[in-house]
């Protein structure tokens, strides 16, 4: 059972939001609930990015501690995950520009996923062409497709216009087909 599952049980059915304000506010207890509650989904989003297991648990680790140590400036506590997850974007990003090429790490991709030699083969060529794309593409599709965020969300998050999160994804899947035609 998650921390925040017992947290809100204990406390008479709290609301994520009443313990996000509790986080903002210092509660070391809803700052930990929130954070566990939340550390799937930033690990795996930081995969699909990095494509390393040790590489992405670094990158949430330092999100975390972003997370931490700055949640006192989240404005609306409904905000959080579009926050955190700007946060683990920016950090990604940093990360990407000091190295310059992505390996896969195959052991950590079957993990992810238990799926036969010939799926995860697919899985590898899709994340390739992924990885080839411009990041405006890359991001936004990464965020639908892989982390089943609107595009509201997806447009708080990198700070656009819902229209040209909508056209970076009619995009960037135009341009997938084409990388992975080619492939074939």
């Amino acid at each position: 059972m998650g921390q925040l599952l017992m947290l809100r049980r204990s406390k008479n059915k709290v609301s994520d939001e009443d313990i996000i304000k509790k986080a903002i506010k210092g509660d070391k207890d809803s700052i930990n609930a929130i954070i566990n509650e939340n550390k799937e989904y930033l690990y795996k989003t930081a995969f699909l990015y990095i494509k390393d297991e040790e590489e992405a648990v670094e990158v949430c680790q330092e999100t975390v501690y972003k997370a931490i140590i700055n949640i006192h400036k989240l404005k609306n506590p409904k905000y959080f995950k579009t926050w955190i997850t700007r946060i683990l974007i920016n950090n990604v990003n940093d990360r990407n520009r000091s190295q310059s090429k992505v390996i896969y790490d195959i052991k950590a991709l079957e993990e992810v996923e238990d799926i036969s030699y010939e799926k995860l083969e697919e899985k590898i060529d899709l994340y390739n062409a992924i990885d080839i794309l411009e990041e405006k593409f890359k991001t936004p599709i990464i965020l639908q497709y892989f982390q089943d965020m609107t595009i509201k969300e997806i447009a708080d998050v990198l700070e656009c216009n819902e229209n040209t999160i909508k056209t970076y994804i009619k995009r960037g899947k135009k341009k997938l087909y084409k990388i992975l035609m080619e492939g074939k």
